[in-house]
């Protein structure tokens, strides 16, 4: 199974090596998650930020350079997550199908914003930002680069399917969770598996006799 957590677009910010270092990087973070579920991206500043996780504004700008830097680290914690949460899932598969990987990578993500609030909110409501924009669709390039690399060592995808394709599966995926998420915190289940539906039709297209019947991985 191959591993998904890369995350070399992730901001440039100083490293905390030690132990109380790295406990405030986490209160900082942890409070900016949930200034941001209550008060939305835009309404977000540095300043609240650090009040609410009890340290001062020269602390915070030690580890981070701008509140954007504190909303990509968050996003990239959280993109931590989801990728290690598709990558178990997918393992935890007895037979391989297209169908079975769309539908498990999907619901995956789906798992991870309802446990991760502000992920919704940075990430699909967020995209506004210029940065978290960027960062979003650097992070579908490389979901997408790893999910083709799997499907084509499992022998599910015939070689027509190129990684343009399984890019724009991804991106049309990560689409459907916007509209998914947009007015509900739960995401609508009905959008979501229309979505899972419309993916796994487009990918099929592209699918090996082993791909559509299912094969040991």
């Amino acid at each position: 199974m191959p591993a998904v957590r890369t995350h070399q677009a992730t901001p440039k910010r100083r490293v905390p090596t030690q132990e109380r270092s790295r406990r405030r990087v986490e209160e900082i973070l942890d409070a900016a998650a949930r200034l941001v579920v209550e008060r939305g991206v835009e309404a977000l500043s540095t300043r609240d930020i650090a009040q609410a996780a009890g340290v001062p504004v020269a602390s915070l700008y030690q580890y981070f350079a701008d509140k954007e830097a504190v909303l990509l680290a968050l996003a990239a914690r959280d993109m931590e997550e989801m990728d290690g949460q598709v990558v178990d899932d997918l393992a935890g598969l007895d037979v391989l199908t297209v169908a079975g990987v769309v539908r498990t990578t999907m619901l995956a993500f789906v798992a991870v914003y309802h446990r991760r609030r502000a992920f919704v909110e940075i990430y699909l409501r967020g995209r506004t930002n210029a940065a978290v924009h960027r960062f979003g669709r650097e992070h579908n390039a490389r979901v997408a680069e790893t999910l083709y690399a799997f499907a084509v060592d499992a022998g599910l995808a015939r070689p027509e399917l190129t990684p343009a394709m399984a890019l724009l599966a991804v991106e049309v995926g990560d689409r459907v969770f916007q509209l998914a998420f947009e007015h509900d915190a739960d995401g609508d289940p009905v959008l979501i598996e229309e979505g899972i539906a419309m993916v796994t039709a487009y990918l099929e297209r592209y699918a090996t006799p082993a791909g559509l019947a299912g094969t040991r991985p």
